[in-house]
């Protein structure tokens, strides 16, 4: 199977890299550049220097001293994906402490979505969602796809600060702010795993193609949690 087949637009990076996007749903679009991102790591070209996944496209950078853009693409378009690699990601389950007074918009959730806190609490913990792209800020990875019930717009004026650990939703994506930040998405509750993290290499990891679960811990649990970390 051709590379190609499935790719939609291609784009110059810079004089060393090239972006493939692929064409598809998220999920399936998402679930191609994983692929073909194995697919390509597994075949490992010399002039390879990195593959930097998103959520349906796919960085190729490459060595400018030994290729150029024109060989990558030829290369590339002749590329026989190898149907052995598979998608192995891993499996977080996070605990989220909903009634956590810093991070509660329940009421605007509300507003855009008619569903009451208790419902939106058991549709976010029944999905299991998966990482499409890790960036923004170190470990903050974007989450999907939520339940069409759940789906709700970023909010019109951004907060300056958002508080740490925070577990949010915006659109049909979910995230866990790692560091406290400005942001737009709405807030359901405090995750324990961040509580007073000062150091990146504490974070936990998260990887593109990995599967995410939600569940409910009281105020007791969270500190447990948080001071166990």
């Amino acid at each position: 199977m051709k590379l190609f087949k499935d790719v939609k637009t291609i784009a110059h990076a810079g004089m060393d890299g090239l972006i493939f996007y692929f064409s598809g749903e998220p999920v399936q679009a998402n679930q191609r550049v994983q692929q073909y991102m194995l697919s390509i790591n597994h075949a490992k070209p010399d002039w390879l220097k990195t593959l930097i996944p998103s959520y349906d496209s796919l960085l190729v950078c490459f060595d400018c001293f030994k290729v150029d853009a024109h060989f990558v693409y030829q290369y590339l378009a002749a590329h026989e994906l190898t149907h052995a690699v598979s998608i192995d990601g891993s499996h977080h389950q996070i605990p989220v402490w909903y009634d956590s007074p810093q991070a509660n918009d329940f009421e605007q959730i509300k507003n855009q979505t008619g569903l009451d806190k208790s419902e939106v609490i058991k549709l976010h913990t029944s999905y299991s969602l998966q990482v499409f792209a890790v960036g923004f800020a170190p470990g903050f990875a974007y989450m999907g796809e939520l339940p069409e019930e759940l789906v709700c717009p970023r909010l019109a004026t951004p907060r300056k600060k958002v508080p740490q650990g925070a577990v949010a939703i915006a659109e049909k994506q979910a995230a866990i702010y790692p560091f406290s930040s400005p942001g737009g998405w709405n807030l359901l509750g405090l995750c324990p795993w961040y509580y007073e993290l000062t150091d990146p290499g504490d974070l936990p990891e998260f990887s593109v193609g990995d599967s995410v679960s939600f569940y409910a811990i009281n105020e007791k649990q969270f500190t447990e949690m948080a001071n166990d970390r």
